[in-house]
């Protein structure tokens, strides 16, 4: 994301290229999303520019949205992330397990990768603590393939609205 929030009515005005500059990193290493939903401006909200990019998102097909599943990294480990990813980690202390805890998100990454072939995605920012995400994990192994597709992309919704509030400086439009 850029460093400095920007307001809904300056991301109204920008070209595609700026656009993209701006809410291309809103979903992890995927601008084309934003690129895609350049075309709908003006947005009269948060809301409205959210739904447009999800939508972006749902209308995509199973392969680009198997590639936007992939694109995301593992919950706690020790890998270079994004700054909206360390940051979203960092806040709930996933960048600092051990023993046990690290023993835990290990195996259930693995077998979840195994399971469904893309990391486990969760809004970290939405979860009260570290054992509600390993929670979440398990109870999420046992859906089928296309229930965690579902799960997976509505947990990359939230997190994109997280980052889309963080960027958009001011909230009086995020209705």
């Amino acid at each position: 994301m850029t460093a400095h929030p920007i307001d809904l009515e300056t991301i109204n005005t920008l070209g595609a290229d700026a656009f993209t500059a701006h809410l291309g990193r809103i979903f992890e290493h995927s601008s084309w999303i934003a690129r895609a939903a350049f075309a709908a401006r003006p947005f009269v909200s948060v809301a409205a520019l959210h739904a447009t990019m999800v939508s972006v998102v749902t209308n995509a097909g199973p392969e680009r949205q198997l590639a936007l599943l992939r694109a995301h990294p593992e919950l706690a480990r020790p890998v270079a992330l994004t700054a909206s990813s360390a940051a979203e980690q960092g806040g709930m202390g996933l960048d600092r397990l051990a023993g046990e805890e690290a023993a835990a998100f290990d195996e259930r990454n693995a077998a979840y990768r195994a399971r469904f072939g893309f990391p486990f995605i969760i809004a970290v920012r939405g979860q009260c603590d570290r054992s509600a995400i390993l929670a979440a994990m398990t109870a999420r192994l046992g859906h089928s393939p296309e229930q965690e597709m579902a799960a997976a992309l509505a947990e990359v919704a939230k997190i994109a609205r997280f980052r889309l509030d963080d960027l958009i400086g001011s909230r009086t439009n995020s209705a």
